[in-house]
């Protein structure tokens, strides 16, 4: 299986680099079944995986799109240092999303057969 590892970085809503990321992602996910898709939020982009995200009617919802993602067996993890630095605990982030640390990144980079960054 292959395996392709995205980094975020952004912020969730001030371009739409992570909506354009987490599109991709549930292309690949809908359309290449042999493809493990990892997905790491670091920086700004941590803010991606808050709970109870409200964007204006008509707006991409950034939050819906990564849960629906994890329930597609996407892997998603938070940089755990980027999380405390923007005050955010794990239990304000959606289900299934783990915090992470720069060596799990790293493994996921090695283990990769494609890394895209956002």
């Amino acid at each position: 299986m292959e395996t392709l590892t995205l980094i975020l970085t952004s912020a969730p809503y001030g371009d739409e680099k992570i909506w354009n990321a987490l599109r991709l992602a549930g292309a690949l996910t809908s359309t290449a079944k042999e493809v493990k898709i990892n997905i790491f939020l670091l920086g700004d982009a941590v803010n991606t995986a808050k709970k109870g995200q409200k964007p204006p009617q008509g707006y991409y919802n950034l939050e819906s799109m990564l849960a629906e993602l994890i329930q597609h067996d996407a892997n998603v993890l938070v940089c755990g240092t980027c999380l405390k630095a923007r005050g955010l605990q794990q239990g304000e982030l959606v289900e299934g999303v783990q915090t992470g640390t720069m060596i799990q990144l790293a493994k996921w980079v090695t283990e990769s057969q494609k890394v895209i960054q956002f």
